[in-house]
């Protein structure tokens, strides 16, 4: 039988509120999103006063130390980050305007093309379909391909790797019989380092084909990819370490985010002059700016607690170098901060530290460990820099292969499977020994 009755417990549960919501995103910001993010809250929350650090050039030649204050002309850091209108497009554009002698129409499908060059520098669209979209005559599109592609960088405008290749060689007055041939008809025996096929190919000695090859190996196959830098966005530190008799000082840069207030003006009018729903309306935006205050002091807290942890930890790495670092986990860190992992977790999401090392992503310190023979733990990383060191020191002509790599790691008592030491090779962008060995 069915017994139905009322009971009642006791349960918790955590509730999402806008606030605590605002306070988590907060946290997961760098240095510069949190400037725009600040901004943004500011133009709609006229209760919000936001100081800029002022760091005119007057104050810096007198001396003064920076204080927060409210400037006629403050600066922001990000007025000093390029201009993205310095593009490929502009720079060609620039030297089309020194060609003289080209008419209305010449001009105007030199910018069509100049237009639909891609990221690395490369024509993707077909002579003849420019022609038909334009309506002029092929012949007129090829000649102005052929101007566009003496601008600089050389290699611009290329419709293939290979025309790419020949165009650089050409203009630096390298191009021969056998380099041509190498670059039209031997490029996948060259990225296989298949020397000695081209060398029988050819009919010319193996050490000549090594030289031509180390030449076309030095050229670009990305022209236009140096102007994409521009578009790359610029790392603020959140966080510096500097060293301070004997010891490490830890420090969240404040400098580089505006100070939040709350305007003196609508303070006033909140005590004195306002009631009703005006009252309200500006109550609800205190309590706003209140909050993001609140929020801004946690986040700098949580980053300082956190940082010094990791500091706290990689003393040897920060000492000795990138072989000191020693393998470390996000959890490692909550237990020792007392905050929960998923904290630490959006603490170092998009935060960079300055140390005497360098500038380096909070994240790259959390690494997985590896044991030694002797049962010490040492760090992915410190395990890929040997990788890298003991390429970087080989002999050319006779590189260690992964298996070579790995029986030398193990000498040295680190024992890593072949596989492992490939993988590694690989993430640190080199090839395999047959493709870096030199004839």
């Amino acid at each position: 039988m069915i017994r139905y009755g009322l009971q009642q417990e006791q349960t918790f549960r955590m509730v999402m509120t806008p606030e605590l919501r605002q306070a988590i995103t907060i946290l997961q910001y760098s240095s510069a999103d949190l400037m725009s993010y600040l901004h943004e809250q500011a133009n709609e929350n006229p209760v919000i006063d936001l100081t800029e650090i002022d760091m005119s050039c007057e104050r810096i030649s007198e001396g003064e130390e920076y204080s927060p204050r409210k400037s006629d002309n403050p600066v922001d850091l990000l007025d000093f980050v390029s201009n993205p209108a310095d593009n490929l497009f502009g720079h060609l554009k620039a030297q089309l305007g020194l060609v003289r002698g080209l008419s209305k129409l010449q001009r105007m499908i030199a910018t069509f093309l100049i237009g639909n060059l891609n990221e690395k520098g490369y024509l993707e669209l077909d002579v003849n379909a420019a022609a038909r979209i334009l309506d002029v005559p092929a012949e007129e599109v090829e000649n102005i391909l052929a101007l566009i592609q003496g601008f600089e960088p050389a290699g611009i405008a290329a419709r293939s790797l290979e025309e790419c290749l020949l165009l650089q060689l050409r203009y630096a007055g390298k191009v021969d019989v056998y380099m041509e041939e190498i670059v039209r008809h031997h490029m996948v025996n060259l990225s296989c380092n298949r020397i000695q096929k081209i060398a029988d190919a050819l009919g010319i000695d193996i050490r000549q084909v090594q030289q031509i090859t180390d030449q076309i190996r030095k050229l670009n196959p990305c022209p236009g990819a140096v102007f994409a830098q521009y578009e790359h966005q610029y790392n603020i530190a959140d966080i510096s370490v500097v060293t301070s008799k004997n010891d490490y000082l830890v420090t969240v840069n404040d400098i580089t985010v505006p100070r939040v207030g709350i305007n003196p003006f609508y303070q006033r009018m909140l005590r004195e002059q306002v009631v009703g729903d005006e009252k309200q309306f500006l109550h609800e935006k205190m309590n706003t700016a209140l909050w993001l205050i609140h929020s801004l002091e946690q986040r700098r807290m949580t980053l300082m607690r956190v940082a010094q942890a990791i500091v706290d930890r990689q003393r040897e790495f920060l000492e000795h170098g990138v072989h000191y670092l020693k393998p470390m986990t996000q959890k490692e860190i909550a237990e020792i901060t007392g905050l929960h992992e998923s904290t630490i977790s959006r603490a170092v999401s998009n935060k960079y530290i300055q140390t005497p090392r360098g500038l380096f992503e909070l994240r790259y310190f959390f690494t997985s460990a590896l044991v030694s023979k002797d049962g010490d733990a040492t760090s992915s990383e410190s395990a890929k820099m040997r990788i890298k060191q003991i390429i970087d020191d080989e002999e050319k002509q006779k590189p260690f292969s992964d298996q070579a790599i790995t029986e030398l790691l193990t000498k040295e008592g680190l024992e890593l499977s072949r596989r492992t030491v490939a993988k590694y090779r690989e993430e640190l962008g080199y090839l395999s020994s047959g493709k870096r060995k030199i004839f």
